[in-house]
């Protein structure tokens, strides 16, 4: 379509001729939006299709600049992103309205009303514009207080008015830019951006403009290049030797893959929208072309959008690689006299704070010298970083890093030294990933670079998620991070091979995404890595064990009933020492926080540390079953009660009424607890209901005594669901006097330091619940979150009896909404079946909860049926 201006009519500037340039610019817009979602990959003409638009808004600007009206003497130009000459569809359009020195808009009220409705004009044509309106003098002194105005003028470029004018401003302008302090500003600017962003690309929703490896870090070399007078493309930067040709044509490729996504997410959501969200992914995938794949038995293997992100992630991490090698020459060519080079070794000197090859073609000459930089980057005081020759070198040094690579004994001992040394290994394997070099040498790691993980509860890619565990476990070794978590730093202390926990790591999900049993295919990958890095076979069977087994504590913390000592038995016999135990208690809590931050929280870490302290008991001889363990606790209770001066044996009546089974399932804090404030009611017809902060340093914990009902559970859950409270877990024990003991870990948004307040209304008004008789309310309807909508969980229902026969363990799975837990409920209330233990596990926007339960409905196979069927319809709703 041609963009020809004087293809254009040019009527007064009239409401009419607003229209006609309306529908003239809409329609081409549209042509643009058709080409930009036609089905394929058009990476080589991106860049036309977004220059096309920007000279399409160009000629509308042009018409209305010739019909507004405006004195002579006056410019208009295009600045910011659009001053490139490029234009995504739903950017902003900025403009600046340049005026002679002198000219005072606002003490002018005609000039003020012909600006005004020159801008009005624009927005009524359907230019989504960004305007200022300044003096060359304006403009200049803004420009030296201000590094973004400063940017936004550095891509300036005139549209239509005076060129005088606009030449003057030019070269006034110019000679205002200091390119030293240009580079800092920008360089600190993108740090902080970085920051925001969590220094990674690989977010589940990434910002193709503004995250590390985006368009935006494209934009910066080009900017402080322009600034720095050292060429105004990739094609100059590349003649000036500040790119290699290749490099010069990698950015090329990789930009406009980022851009072609970044322009169909616009024309798909039909506004500026920047992130990769969730609801848009599948459908920027299908204009790629991509679709979901599926096995041969209909098992979705991998979903289009999975392919689409892995394409994302592969642009950014080489655009972030280019990034830091140009910057690094730009920062040369700026300050030649800072940096001046010592030698470390015949192959490497240190240049600034920075690790340099002494020769260009070193890797391929010596391939071991590549996994050397990353051993003397561990082990070189003062060093901070490669040099820009040194990740040069790496880049170019790809295709050295083959399978005689891989198995050259060599390197072998040399990423082996990497892991026994005191520091710098979670820095350094971080470094190899970011150069590509972990995944060249560790191929098995190479294919979950990228890898998203859609089960809701992963804020990382496969990658990114094992690196952050790997650092978990390294800052549990380290003195300065003991704050944190103390007991597994005092676990850590007493490990005598730290390194065994980090091959752990490196390996625990290293075969996500290939279908099967990750835990058991990784445990085959790291038992080989094992042998050809020649470790010791004890050690390489603890680490197997732990790849095998790194879900199995977690799972048994938060799904079983750590109050019955078969499960704990059991436990104790899979693990089969305290060594195995420690590592995989620490393996477990790195893995779980470094899913996501919503995923950790105290109780959960309270029930692992239970989990490791009983079994831990159990290995040292002592049966976790036995008597003393629970006359232990009783006295322990006792202790604290004579705090509170209750009458003597006070706790008998309450104490005759419980179980084995309710001594196993509390400790003696909770014990006290509940004694303290049941023992004077025993026997009460009205119900109690008492909290207090939990002693875990979350939420509430709420205790609740009343004569057991049938839908009593049900009840409950359904008060804390109306006041906007998460259960966290669900302890519910029934006396041998038919009443109902039941303890509550719950959390709220409500603010903490209102916590005397929320005690109150949450004692009074669950009192007043479970005495009001009725039917039980409809379960609040609360949104779905956007990652829910896009990645929803199957649900799923288990209902089979215990291993002793006499109750029955129903599990459930599904996509996390308000009400779940009280619509489960409402169920099993309907069917009258009582409930023992309840344990819920929310895996950020997933829920997995186990329950033991029993009842006559549960004999028949009928009624066991409706039941899953009616729980299956509470989970879907």
């Amino acid at each position: 379509m041609s963009a020809d201006p004087a293809a254009i009519d040019t009527p007064a500037a009239t409401a009419a001729s607003v229209t006609v340039l309306r529908d003239q610019l809409k329609a081409r817009k549209a042509a643009v939006n058709a080409s930009l979602l036609r089905q394929g990959n058009p990476t080589r003409s991106i860049g036309a299709i977004l220059r096309r638009l920007a000279r399409h808004v160009d000629a509308t600007l042009r018409e209305l600049w010739r019909s507004g009206d405006l004195p002579p003497g006056f410019a208009l130009v295009a600045v910011g992103g659009y001053g490139r000459g490029e234009l995504f569809p739903h950017s902003d359009v900025d403009v600046l309205l340049l005026m002679p020195d002198g000219t005072h808009a606002d003490g002018d009220d005609a000039l003020k009303q012909r600006l005004e409705g020159f801008i009005g004009r624009c927005w009524d044509t359907g230019l989504e514009i960004g305007s200022s309106v300044r003096t060359v003098g304006d403009c200049v002194t803004q420009a030296a207080a201000d590094v973004t105005v400063q940017t936004s003028l550095l891509e300036s470029r005139l549209l239509a008015g005076d060129r005088r004018l606009f030449a003057d401003f030019q070269q006034r302008f110019r000679a205002t830019l200091d390119p030293r302090a240009f580079f800092i500003a920008k360089t600190l600017e993108m740090r902080q951006r970085h920051t925001k962003f969590e220094n990674t690309p690989y977010a589940l929703e990434p910002n193709c403009k503004e995250s590390p490896g985006g368009l935006r870090d494209l934009q910066v070399i080009l900017w402080v290049a322009k600034a720095a007078g050292l060429g105004h493309s990739w094609d100059d930067l590349a003649a000036s030797g500040l790119a290699t040709p290749l490099e010069a044509q990698q950015i090329q490729r990789n930009e406009a893959v980022l851009s072609l996504i970044r322009a169909r997410l616009h024309a798909i959501a039909g506004r500026r929208e920047d992130r990769l969200v969730f609801d848009l992914q599948t459908a920027v995938a299908e204009a790629f072309g991509y679709r979901n794949e599926t096995s041969p038995d209909g098992r979705l293997k991998q979903r289009a959008s999975e392919a689409l992100m892995k394409r994302f992630y592969w642009a950014a991490k080489a655009v972030a690689q280019l990034n830091q090698i140009l910057l690094l020459n730009i920062e040369e060519r700026l300050n030649p006299s800072g940096h001046h080079a010592e030698p470390i070794n015949p192959r490497f000197l240190n240049k600034a704070g920075m690790l340099e090859v002494a020769s260009d073609d070193l890797y391929q000459r010596d391939p071991h010298a590549i996994l050397e930089t990353f051993l003397l980057y561990q082990t070189t005081v003062g060093i901070e970083g490669l040099s820009a020759r040194t990740l040069r070198a790496l880049y170019n040094a790809r295709d050295v890093m083959d399978g005689r690579f891989r198995n050259d004994p060599v390197n072998h001992a040399t990423f082996k030294a990497m892991l026994l040394q005191p520091n710098g290994i979670t820095h350094a394997l971080r470094l190899m990933n970011q150069t590509s070099v972990l995944g060249r040498y560790l191929w098995v790691f190479r294919r979950i670079v990228g890898q998203m993980q859609h089960d809701l509860f992963h804020v990382f890619t496969v990658d990114q998620h094992i690196l952050m565990v790997l650092r978990n476990v390294r800052r549990f070794f380290i003195a300065e991070h003991a704050h944190e978590y103390p007991f597994c730093s005092q676990l850590a202390a007493g490990f005598d091979k730290p390194f065994v926990l980090y091959i752990a790591a490196l390996f625990h999900d290293i075969a996500k995404g290939r279908g099967g049993d990750h835990s058991e295919l990784g445990a085959q990958e790291v038992r080989h890595f094992c042998r050809q890095h020649a470790i010791d076979s004890g050690d390489c069977k603890l680490v197997e064990f732990l790849v095998r087994e790194h879900l199995t504590m977690s799972r048994i913390a938060q799904k079983e009933d750590l109050g019955d000592p078969a499960v704990i038995a059991s436990f104790a016999a899979r693990v089969g020492n305290e060594r195995w135990l420690s590592a995989l208690y620490l393996l477990t809590v790195a893995d779980i926080r470094g899913t996501s931050p919503k995923v950790w929280n105290a109780w959960k870490g309270k029930l692992l540390e239970d989990l490791y302290r009983a079994t831990l008991r159990a290995l040292g001889g002592h049966a976790p079953d036995n008597a003393a363990e629970i006359e232990a606790r009783k006295r322990d209770a006792l202790v604290q009660l004579q705090l509170f001066a209750l009458p003597f044996e006070a706790h008998k009546k309450l104490w005759d009424t419980l179980d084995v089974g309710y001594f196993m399932r509390h400790d003696a804090g909770e014990i006290a607890w509940h004694t303290r404030h049941v023992s004077r009611h025993v026997g009460t017809t009205r119900a109690l209901v008492r909290a207090r902060l939990s002693p875990v340093g979350e939420g509430l914990q709420v205790l609740v005594y009343t004569p057991d009902q049938p839908d009593l559970f049900a009840r409950i859950c359904g008060y804390f669901d109306q006041a906007s409270f998460s259960i966290l877990d669900a302890r519910i024990h029934t006396a041998r006097n038919g009443y109902a003991l039941d303890t509550f870990q719950v959390v709220t948004a409500m603010l903490p330091e209102h916590y005397r307040e929320l005690i109150s209304m949450v004692e009074s008004e669950l009192e007043g619940t479970i005495g009001r008789a009725g039917p039980l309310p409809t379960p609040s309807r609360g949104r779905v979150s956007r990652r829910v909508r896009s990645f929803p969980v199957a649900p799923r229902v288990q209902l089979a009896p215990d291993e002793k026969a006499q109750r029955w363990l129903l599990s459930i799975s599904a996509s996390d909404h308000a009400g779940l837990l009280y619509s489960v409920a409402r169920v099993l209330a309907r069917h009258h079946i009582n409930l023992q233990l309840a344990k819920v596990t929310t895996l950020g926007e997933r829920v997995e909860d186990t329950f033991l339960v029993d009842g006559p409905e549960l004999q028949q196979n009928r009624r066991q049926i409706e039941i899953e069927t009616e729980l299956l319809e509470a989970l879907a709703a």
